[in-house]
């Protein structure tokens, strides 16, 4: 059933949040992700094909875990949003943003009327008719569904229109994309993206709208967190897991000291 947002709850009380890109799709990682501590969950769909049981096990692991199951679409699909969310996904992370327009049309997808058009339905997010439907759709639109991701120099030159529009719940930064759209590489920590990256949440402090970092190094997340930035993607599974396993492997190759 519909629960409001702890990640959202968590910063309107002033907390920080954490979240993972799951890149290895398993809802046991999805329970682990939660037991390690993490805030949220990005489910991602942009990158891999996910069937729509292997999901479905993933958020139910989630809500089960107490993690708040996000999921990265790779585009503004109004039918599938409106699936997403009444399959009980808690927010859409849209990769790639380059207009207000596409993020105005999944915020209408997102939200019932007479904020968009989204279509009802009284299934599981109702608890199967355990929340009445006018209360359900209360709940449903008074918290941002949306989670636009900039990683592109059109991302950046639109996402003042994009701040502006009611309904963006958080501004997730694409530096590794961003770099590669600007012409220098696979290069994230380039000066001129960092730059960009601190344009970006200079612009979402003015509008009141939490930008959400995903640090590359130890310096960065020094630097988000003296600036007061309280929301952060911890990179992806799929490379802590590598790390860690090669790291454990490591140690066990070492040359033995005498």
């Amino acid at each position: 059933m519909l629960r409001q947002s702890v990640v959202f709850a968590r910063l309107r009380q002033g907390d920080e949040v954490f979240g993972l890109l799951n890149s290895v799709p398993s809802p046991l990682l999805c329970e682990m992700i939660a037991a390690a501590g993490y805030h949220f969950v990005i489910l991602d769909m942009e990158h891999l094909l996910r069937s729509g049981d292997e999901l479905m096990h993933c958020l139910r692991a989630c809500e089960s875990a107490g993690i708040a199951p996000w999921l990265r679409l790779p585009e503004v699909d109004e039918k599938l949003i409106g699936r997403a969310l009444d399959a009980g996904v808690e927010a859409i992370v849209l990769p790639r943003v380059e207009s207000a327009a596409e993020v105005e049309r999944a915020i209408a997808a997102a939200c019932f009327p007479p904020r968009g058009r989204r279509g009802i339905s009284g299934g599981r997010v109702t608890g199967f008719g355990a929340l009445a439907l006018p209360d359900y759709i209360e709940r449903a639109n008074g918290e941002p569904r949306i989670v636009p991701m900039i990683e592109s120099a059109a991302g950046l030159a639109a996402l003042p229109a994009i701040l502006a529009l009611p309904g963006v719940g958080m501004i997730l930064e694409g530096a590794l994309d961003l770099a590669l759209d600007l012409g220098l590489g696979p290069d994230p920590t380039h000066p001129q993206v960092w730059a960009a990256l601190q344009s970006m949440a200079a612009a979402c402090a003015d509008a009141g709208v939490p930008f959400c970092a995903n640090p590359r190094t130890p310096e960065q997340i020094r630097h988000w967190r003296g600036q007061g930035l309280r929301s952060f993607l911890a990179g992806e599974d799929r490379g802590l897991l590598l790390a860690a396993l090669k790291s454990r492997l490591n140690s066990f190759q070492s040359p033995i000291e005498v």
